[in-house]
């Protein structure tokens, strides 16, 4: 029981800890527009090469700015929606340089290269829908083991009571109050 306390402790502080570390909305503002000025700057640098090199260069500075982002995001409002937003943009930067870069090669090679572009693509988007999904399941069943954990301590006060109308009154308020059908 001991043990079972402590480790729903631990999952909750855990799930609530990026909350305290969260943003202000002045630091906000101040990040996105380093990150926008960033972008430009790097998006500048492409404009000195030629054909598909500056393409790669365009498409690298861009998934570099949307990564920035969504970092910033997750940063600022904490969660596991923006940390599977991280992922799918990393997936998505990767795929459009991947993309590019196989527009160097030409017939069943350059085809070969944009499927497999494709196919990273498509594995870390599932990744991250999975690991958001068991970031999810984590975060209820930490909920659920609490309401259990509460629903037993208040029980137990009821159960010291002497049988009788005030008893029931009290178990049927504990269930109620710890959503236990």
């Amino acid at each position: 029981m001991k043990t079972s306390l402590a480790m729903l402790t631990l999952a909750l502080s855990c799930a609530f800890a990026g909350q305290a570390l969260a943003m202000t909305k002045e630091e906000y503002k101040t990040q996105k527009d380093r990150i926008e000025g960033d972008y430009k700057v790097s998006r500048d640098k492409c404009t000195s090469l030629k054909a598909n090199a500056k393409d790669i260069c365009q498409a690298e500075a861009k998934g570099t700015e949307k990564v920035a982002k969504a970092e910033l995001e997750e940063k600022y409002k904490p969660g596991p929606s923006h940390e599977k937003k991280i992922r799918d943009s990393k997936a998505d930067a990767a795929y459009d340089v991947a993309k590019e870069k196989c527009d160097d090669l030409s017939g069943s090679a350059k085809d070969v290269c944009v499927t497999e572009a494709k196919s990273a693509r498509t594995i870390a988007k599932a990744e991250a829908k999975v690991d958001k999904a068991k970031a999810d399941a984590s975060v209820a069943a930490a909920s659920a083991q609490k309401r259990e954990a509460d629903y037993k301590v208040a029980k137990e006060k009821c159960d010291a009571m002497a049988a009788g109308p005030a008893k029931t009154l009290c178990e049927s308020e504990a269930k109620i109050k710890h959503g236990i059908k």
